[in-house]
C-alpha cells in the first residue's frame, strides 16, 4: 500500500458520518497502541500461534471445557 493509498483512504474518512469517523478513530488509535506495546512475539512464536489457529479451524483442537478448567486449577491448588 502506498502513502497515496492511505492519504485517499483517510480523505474519504473525512465525508463518513460522524459515528463512523468515531469508530475509525477507536479502530486506528487501538492499532497504534497495540504497535507501542513493548512486547513482541518472535518468528517462532506467530508461526505457533498461525498453526494453533488454523488447528482450531480445521476441528484439530479444541478449548478446554470449563469443567476440565476446574479440575485442573484444582490439582494446581495442591
Amino acid at each position: 500500500m502506498t502513502k497515496e493509498q492511505v492519504r485517499e483512504i483517510l480523505d474519504r474518512v473525512l465525508t463518513w458520518p460522524p459515528k463512523r469517523q468515531e469508530d475509525a478513530v477507536q479502530v486506528l488509535a487501538a492499532m497504534e497502541q497495540q504497535d507501542a506495546s513493548p512486547y513482541r512475539l518472535t518468528d517462532e512464536q506467530a508461526e505457533e500461534v498461525e498453526r494453533r489457529r488454523a488447528d482450531f479451524a480445521a476441528g484439530k483442537e479444541r478449548y478446554a471445557t470449563d469443567e476440565e478448567m476446574a479440575a485442573l486449577w484444582k490439582k494446581c491448588r495442591l
